[in-house]
């Protein structure tokens, strides 16, 4: 039987169930969540892959929150990856049923339709159709169907690892998101950090008797700020210039009271240069300096910028089928955890990134059409 592409009909009814399968983040579940993380999704992309003709691994990165591996093996040495999140955010906020899954207009609305079922749809019905001519990708062909990308960012790395334990160095690694179908070669890194300042309290007629934490919050704060101005000075990056942002200052019990604790949140932007445990180093070294009373740091995110070489064969390949310019994005993905696994990355996928995390969440199926030719041009189902 020859090959044929799944239909827009095809993908559509695979999107469709695959949001009807809630999978919020534990950490954004609310009373609209149903059964709150990836577990029932990760149950039955499980099943389907070794439906598929998958060889299936999955590993419990945190309790009952999965990563699902399918291996599909192809006709020479060389690995092709995709890495696609399962979890997705909040639903409090949406309008009608987030997790319908309704066909309408053209397009498949739910939560998670675009970032990033929709990916995962085309796939599972590529392989389906791959599946019913007996076509088998040319290269060795690993999913990896990664959980909590959106909160923690623990699953790609744990794939990662997965990866490594394995000797597999993947040639060309896909990681899934809503790009309108423009190849993503960068963005930028996180590091988040919080500080808590230990100071002494007393009665504020006699402020010489404590220790005022929030004194000494805000002198370190204005160092942030000077370390912020001294980034803006460097030569910019591939990715633009590093920034850091105090995002958070709090403290005091009354207005009577000197404040004996503060609490102190940032946000720091990582460029490719940069390592963001360096970064985290640092930060911990010029707050120690800057800050006049004790305090401990608590490191939230530590995620080192995504930078592929935009003349990388991969990146031109992808653009030449796409007809799309290679672009960096303002948004963090998946893509960082792979650098020493994968040989080139790429982030890449149907539908625009202002429909994420929306109260109504969509995908264009057309869209989805031109995904699965590219996919079917990748993977070798087609020519």
């Amino acid at each position: 039987m020859p090959f044929t592409l799944p239909t827009g009909a095809q993908m559509a009814t695979w999107l469709s169930r695959l949001v009807q399968l809630p999978s919020v983040s534990p950490d954004q579940a609310g009373p609209r969540a149903g059964a709150p993380g990836e577990a029932l999704l990760a149950a039955a992309v499980a099943g389907w892959f070794a439906a598929l003709g998958g060889e299936v691994h999955t590993e419990d990165v945190l309790p009952h929150r999965p990563n699902v591996y399918g291996v599909w093996r192809g006709e020479s040495d060389r690995w092709l990856a995709v890495d696609v999140h399962l979890d997705t955010v909040s639903v409090e906020g949406m309008t009608g049923d987030p997790f319908d899954g309704r066909i309408a207009q053209g397009r498949v609305y739910g939560r998670g339709a675009v970032d990033t079922k929709a990916s995962l749809a085309i796939m599972l019905a590529l392989l389906e159709a791959m599946q019913a001519s007996g076509v088998r990708p040319t290269a060795n062909l690993l999913i990896a169907a990664t959980v909590d990308e959106e909160v923690g960012a623990t699953g790609a790395p744990a794939a990662a690892d997965w990866m490594r334990r394995g000797d597999l160095m993947v040639d060309e690694l896909l990681v899934a998101e809503a790009t309108s179908l423009a190849p993503i070669y960068g963005h930028k890194g996180v590091v988040r950090i919080e500080f808590q300042i230990q100071g002494k309290a007393a009665h504020s007629s006699q402020p010489h008797r404590g220790q005022n934490a929030v004194v000494a919050g805000a002198q370190l704060a204005l160092a942030l700020q000077a370390e912020h101005e001294r980034l803006q000075s460097q030569p910019p990056a591939g990715l633009g210039l590093p920034a850091l942002t105090v995002t958070i200052l709090q403290g005091g019990t009354g207005i009577n009271v000197v404040p004996d604790a503060c609490r102190l949140a940032l946000d720091r932007r990582v460029v490719d240069g940069e390592r963001a445990a360096a970064v985290v180093a640092q930060l911990g070294d010029l707050a120690q300096a800057a800050c006049p009373l004790p305090l401990t740091m608590t490191v939230q995110k530590e995620i080192d910028a995504f930078y592929q070489p935009v003349d990388a064969s991969f990146i031109r390949q992808l653009s030449e089928w796409t007809g799309q310019p290679p672009q960096t994005a303002p948004y963090g993905t998946n893509a960082w955890a792979y650098a020493d696994v994968a040989r080139q990355r790429v982030v890449f996928g149907p539908g625009a990134i202002d429909q994420a995390h929306a109260a109504e969440e969509w995908v264009e199926i057309a869209a989805m059409e031109q995904v699965a030719t590219i996919y079917a041009r990748w993977w070798g189902a087609t020519p």
